[in-house]
């Protein structure tokens, strides 16, 4: 029986595959390799518990099998109705908790960021049969379905646009540039590692005429590399999954972060522990493993109390920032017997709102975070708790301001902060969400600052002329802005005031910090001594 095309044209018609799966029946039909061949590679990518796509998967029995040794969470689709048919019934009773959908991988119907791997064998080559520009257009419709429908670092700005794409080769300093995304449990020892295992595959990408001993640098972007201790994971209704997770750092002292799973590359809160608790915890698991122990007893997480964290470290650099932002307020001496007001907007793991309120003793911190959950996490794995100057206000941030403001007698804040994530790492902005700096809404957050007051704003902006848009909205309700760069990030800190009276010079600002310091570094503070508080302040600019 020939089932081959009359031209290759035939490849990407619904008809012929209609007819191919009718006439091949229910023999299984294996494009480039069966399951055995290819399980290495897929058992080292790919995760039992995580969420796989495969598209276009014929009647081949590489999803059966991966489904036979453990990965069970697997959607298949194909655009013939014949064999997904054909699928449905020979894996109803076996395998029930797989799923057959006739679906067009271009115009896919999952929510965007449903999967952890999308799996193909053979339907790009089905697809691009030439080099015509329908057939890359629908090459294009493909790959930006995929990307759309993946979790991970591939749809976000920097990577998913074109313009934050020449944005990362323009700063890399290469006219051509592969990124290679390294998903949560791969493990390597270190980026030698990673080179040896990827150097024949990016060599093959080299551009024609290169020497063949020509040197290809490895960059690295984020710190996934080496060895994490998961401490804890679950999954929020409104963040989704989220990891905790002990590292050690660069002087071998061992960190606390915060993960999700949707921004896996983004430490969304670190905490530096008092001792390296992560670290003897992972000695001890590896002792337990070697001792027999009964296969229905669950493994033991070691403990996590709140006082193995360093309360007094801030580990975050636009934390730093953030804090310095302070000086800025009048007589900044006298601040550690002023009654402060602060209102932190977004907990993650609580550092921000708990340093200010452990130093600086008269103050009261009202802060928002919309997702309950983050609350738990704060207090269980990061130290924090509540009291009589510390508030949580489980809401919105927009609606909660929206709120205070919209009152007969509204409260009026000293210090706002503004350090929320967006949750759509598509846009250029990842933090804040574009609707914290509307303009409507910048007069609400405006009406509910004291005179004297600063707001304070971590912006995560990469998209030039967005950032551009964002700056001039600020300036258009708060006249004095300035603005300093977190060096080595994209972070950049806004500190914004009401009145073009309140512009001061950098020295102005580096003497304000200098005795704010000074009072804060007294015996018996707990000051690190590691943070100069004037630091912070040098290199800001004025918009």
């Amino acid at each position: 029986m020939n089932l081959l095309p009359k031209s290759s044209k035939e490849f990407g018609s619904v008809d012929y595959w209609e007819k191919f799966f009718q006439q091949r029946g229910k023999k299984a039909f294996e494009w480039y390799g069966t399951y055995l061949e290819l399980c290495g590679v897929l058992h080292k990518y790919i995760k039992p518990r995580e969420r796989v796509l495969v598209i276009g998967c014929g009647n081949s029995e590489l999803s059966e099998q991966l489904y036979d040794v453990g990965y069970q969470d697997i959607v298949n689709i194909d655009i013939s109705e014949a064999v997904i048919k054909q699928m449905k019934e020979r894996n109803a009773s076996r395998r029930p908790q797989m799923s057959f959908l006739k679906m067009d991988m271009t115009q896919m119907e999952f929510p965007d960021a449903s999967f952890q791997v999308v799996l193909d064998k053979g339907t790009l080559d089905a697809v691009l049969t030439d080099e015509e520009e329908k057939t890359l257009q629908q090459v294009d419709r493909m790959l930006a379905e995929v990307g759309r429908v993946l979790q991970g670092r591939e749809t976000e700005w920097l990577f998913g646009m074109e313009e934050g794409r020449k944005q990362l080769a323009a700063s890399a300093g290469f006219r051509r540039l592969i990124t290679v995304a390294l998903h949560r449990g791969q493990q390597y020892d270190g980026m030698d590692s990673v080179q040896a295992e990827l150097s024949t595959r990016v060599m093959e990408l080299a551009p024609a005429g290169m020497p063949p001993q020509q040197q290809v640098p490895f960059l690295s972007v984020g710190g996934d590399i080496g060895v994490r201790t998961v401490q804890h994971q679950d999954r929020s209704p409104l963040s989704g999954d989220y990891v905790i997770e002990d590292v050690q750092g660069d002087d071998r002292r061992y960190f606390r972060r915060l993960i999700f799973l949707s921004n896996r590359n983004v430490v969304q809160s670190e905490a530096r522990l008092l001792k390296d608790v992560s670290h003897r915890a992972q000695k001890k698991r590896k002792k337990d493993k070697k001792k027999q122990r009964p296969a229905d007893t669950p493994e033991e997480l070691p403990p996590a109390p709140g006082q193995s964290i360093d309360k007094s470290y801030l580990c975050c650099e636009h934390h730093k920032a953030m804090i310095a932002g302070l000086a800025l307020l009048r007589n900044p001496e006298l601040l550690l017997e002023s009654p402060l007001a602060l209102l932190v907007v977004g907990l993650g793991g609580g550092s921000l709102p708990l340093f200010v309120h452990d130093h600086f003793p008269k103050s009261r911190v009202d802060a928002v975070e919309i997702d309950p959950s983050m609350l738990e996490v704060a207090t269980r794995w990061f130290g924090f708790a509540q009291s009589e100057r510390m508030k949580v206000h489980i809401a919105d941030g927009l609606d909660y301001i929206s709120s205070l403001a919209g009152g007969e007698a509204p409260p009026l804040y000293d210090i706002i902060m503004f350090d929320v994530d967006s949750k759509d790492p598509r846009l250029g902005m990842s933090c804040p969400p574009p609707a914290f700096v509307d303009q409507p809404f910048l007069q609400k957050v405006r009406n509910i600052l004291t005179h004297e007051g600063v707001f304070i704003l971590n912006l995560v902006c990469r998209d030039v002329a967005l950032k551009d848009s964002v700056l001039a909205g600020l300036k258009a309700v708060f006249p004095v802005l300035y603005v300093r760069r977190i060096e080595g990030e994209v972070n950049e800190i806004l500190f914004c005031r009401l009145h073009a009276g309140q512009k001061l010079a950098t020295p102005e600002l580096l003497e304000k910090a200098q005795a704010l310091e000074r009072t804060l570094r007294k015996p018996g503070r707990g000051w690190d001594d590691s943070y100069v508080l004037s630091d912070m302040l040098k290199t800001v600019k004025i918009v």
